[in-house]
């Protein structure tokens, strides 16, 4: 876990038991989905009710402040949308490109294989002096989140923080991510 330690034992209890039943119940897939790749399957987690409330209120835990949750296509939907009830604030999905009706921001980055872009609506909600805190299921390489982040800031928001279910360490995304707190329930 790689929130900072704090007095309030509910945060640090609820990171804790989030670890835990993310360590517990994560699905391993070897050579997916490609040979070499050992890809996190999250579905038991979230399928799991006290599973998905303890990884709700793990990542509520340091999103305290945050005026809306932003969460990232797909996954990041999921666990934004607890998450915000979680902290009594809005939720705003990150889409994908061409999911949403113009007029749109929007944000390129790379993939590990290729390309994407996020977006979201450009007239609505006013962004501009809000704090956001992004969400989503896994930190791999950073481009999502940092793009994500991004598309955000331009928008007028302030990222007042960065949050996962799952970092896979060995692929550098936190570097990218350098100029927001990040926060993973799990390193691998």
């Amino acid at each position: 876990m790689d929130a900072p330690e704090d007095a309030n034992p509910t945060r640090g209890d609820a990171l804790e038991q989030a670890e835990g039943a993310v360590s517990r119940l994560t699905r391993w897939c070897d050579d997916f989905p490609t040979p070499g790749v050992r890809f996190a399957d999250l579905t038991p987690v979230f399928a799991d009710g006290p599973g998905f409330r303890a990884v709700i209120e793990g990542l509520a835990a340091v999103g305290v402040g945050a005026e809306i949750v932003a969460g990232v296509d797909a996954r990041g939907f999921l666990l934004g949308g607890g998450v915000a009830m979680e902290l009594g604030c809005g939720v705003l999905a990150v889409r994908k490109a061409g999911k949403l009706p113009p007029p749109v921001h929007s944000q390129s980055y790379l993939l590990e294989y290729g390309t994407g872009t996020l977006e979201i609506p450009s007239d609505a909600p006013d962004l501009r002096g809000r704090r956001v805190f992004v969400i989503d299921d896994v930190l791999a390489t950073g481009g999502t989140l940092l793009a994500a982040a991004e598309l955000l800031t331009r928008a007028g928001a302030e990222v007042v923080g960065v949050a996962v279910v799952l970092e896979i360490e060995e692929l550098g995304g936190r570097a990218r991510l350098d100029r927001y707190p990040v926060t993973s329930l799990i390193r691998v």
